[in-house]
């Protein structure tokens, strides 16, 4: 069927079909992109009745979609699932959430997180959060946001009675925060008897973009545990620190393929020659062909980084200019 073929289908017949076919019809959930009023509102009226793995199938669709395209949005449709009975619905709708920068939605999300009777609801809820204090952090949202997302997060961790995947992921959200406690509150976790609570220190430090971690990244890249060589190359990559260029070249021939995944991306990310360098003998080895795709993305966001680079080093050598400008007219 044709895009606009589908596009003239009455919307109550394309919610029979995404409500009701044997098998949901992802190309009919596009439709669920932008809805008109009186189409929002026929689609929560009819939401209820659904079945529950029907629901869950549909949000998890949606939020999958919402990742790998953006000229859709669900977001809508999403912020109603928020209220779904169905607790994989009510994490599937924060996965699909996760760059919303619509800032009205921290109120309910907090609500989440402190309170759905779910304790994976509320560690995504968590999860979710950090998206919009890494955001803040980053100026791209405005600051004010930031005071009451960490004290809600550090409640959380502070709480002995919190569970640990919600202390978690707290923590790793809190990473992101200029806050004068988040390095001890790293160094605790790193030190905690848990090994997941480790791991999550390891994500937090990659979170801060702070290189006083990177020893210990360092470190942790010769775990015996695939988990953590894999968060520690994710979080040095974060980072971007030149010293942890060789370690990642030697985790790209890792045993264990989600290592030299991380390995490669983490490459991309810190952007200096020698890594291009690794990137394209790993580019031409055939025995490394499943890395191939990841490395063309990683190479890619070189050459964007590199571009950024020059841009910024253009921005400098003008600001210097002028300042010399106006000193040789006083």
């Amino acid at each position: 069927m044709e895009e606009n073929e589908e596009q003239t289908i009455p919307f109550s017949r394309v919610l029979d079909e995404i409500f009701n076919a044997e098998v949901v019809p992802v190309h009919l959930l596009f439709r669920l992109s932008d809805m008109a009023a009186d189409e929002s509102g026929e689609f929560e009226q009819r939401w209820p009745d659904v079945a529950d793995e029907r629901r869950r199938v549909i949000i998890r669709h949606l939020a999958d979609l919402m990742e790998e395209n953006f000229a859709v949005d669900f977001a809508p449709v999403f912020v109603f699932a928020l209220e779904d009975d169905l607790p994989e619905v009510r994490i599937a709708a924060l996965d699909g959430l996760w760059d919303s920068t619509d800032i009205r939605l921290i109120g309910p999300i907090t609500r989440l997180m402190q309170s759905d009777e779910a304790t994976l609801v509320r560690a995504a809820a968590a999860a979710a959060l950090a998206h919009y204090l890494l955001m803040a952090e980053w100026g791209q949202l405005p600051d004010r946001i930031i005071p009451g997302i960490v004290e809600s997060l550090l409640a959380e961790y502070d709480n002995p009675a919190t569970a640990v995947a919600v202390r978690r992921a707290a923590l790793e959200a809190l990473g992101a925060a200029s806050h004068p406690r988040v390095a001890d509150i790293i160094e605790e976790a790193y030190e905690d008897s848990d090994p997941a609570m480790q791991m999550s220190a390891v994500f937090a430090m990659g979170n801060t973009a702070d290189r006083r971690w990177v020893p210990t990244l360092l470190a942790e890249m010769e775990s015996h545990d695939p988990d953590m060589r894999t968060e520690a190359a994710r979080a040095a990559g974060l980072i971007g620190s030149s010293d942890a260029i060789a370690p990642l070249g030697n985790l790209t021939v890792d045993e264990d393929a989600e290592v030299r995944l991380a390995a490669v991306i983490a490459l991309g990310k810190i952007g200096s020659e020698t890594a291009q360098e690794i990137l394209l003998e790993l580019l031409r080895d055939e025995e490394q062909e499943e890395l191939h795709e990841a490395i063309h993305e990683a190479l890619e966001e070189q050459t964007i980084l590199s571009g950024e680079l020059a841009l910024l080093d253009l921005d400098l050598a003008e600001d210097e200019t002028l300042d010399e400008m106006r000193s040789s007219l006083n």
